[in-house]
């Protein structure tokens, strides 16, 4: 089994830094920046956020409750990995808020009942990176390059079967659906991978693997 896009693919970050994410001419520069990390669900975006000990947006947590309306079907439930789920406004003003002021708050979203259960605070204390994390952040990759804030954007890169087994083992552990339910999705996620990460890089995105993205987030921390 092979995906057609691979981190080799992918342009090196000192390639497109001054292209892609540099803040634009004339602007000012803020106190702190954005990488917008993204990648299929398993695939390590969590993990990796643990280890650079930084400021980190759960984007996850601007989900729609599930009986908001319209909201798109999949699978016998909601689809949660249709943009159409989730409140991209609510995550973008939460973004510019925490580069202006060094706070936002953000909503607390509860996975196994599907709605939010209360909110919170993010704290960017001197960090000069927030990284804001989730599947759909490659859908604000545009916005925050417009404003100036966009320090990165990653798609994190792994084989569909390890991104497939780590997803079941924490949703199985976290009850966060039915196991008919996650085996379905599961199954429909490992086939859909390769169009997912091709529209995230299109979006752009760069595709490298965890190792990669944890060096390049850790230079732009460089004095």
């Amino acid at each position: 089994m092979t995906d057609s896009a691979t981190p080799e693919d992918a342009t090196s970050h000192e390639a497109t830094s001054d292209a892609l994410f540099e803040v634009p001419p004339g602007a000012r520069r803020p106190a702190r920046r954005i990488v917008l990390l993204t990648g299929p669900s398993g695939s390590g975006k969590t993990a990796l956020t643990r280890r650079l000990g930084l400021p980190v947006m759960n984007l996850d947590d601007f989900y729609h409750d599930a009986d908001f309306p319209g909201m798109p079907m999949r699978y016998g439930i909601v689809d949660w990995d249709d943009p159409r789920s989730w409140d991209s406004a609510a995550a973008l003003d939460a973004l510019r808020a925490v580069v202006r002021t060094g706070r936002a708050d953000v909503p607390v979203y509860d996975i196994p009942t599907s709605r939010r259960t209360g909110a919170t605070v993010l704290e960017a204390g001197d960090a000069p990176v927030v990284v804001a994390e989730g599947i759909f952040a490659a859908e604000l990759v545009a916005a925050c390059r417009a404003d100036g804030i966009l320090a990165d954007a990653i798609c994190l890169s792994q084989p569909r079967v390890v991104s497939f087994w780590f997803r079941f083992l924490r949703d199985v552990a976290e009850s966060r659906k039915p196991l008919p339910t996650l085996v379905r999705r599961g199954w429909g996620l490992l086939r859909a991978e390769p169009a997912l990460v091709r529209r995230w890089t299109d979006l752009g995105c760069r595709l490298v693997t965890p190792a990669q993205a944890e060096r390049d987030i850790r230079a732009l921390l460089a004095p």
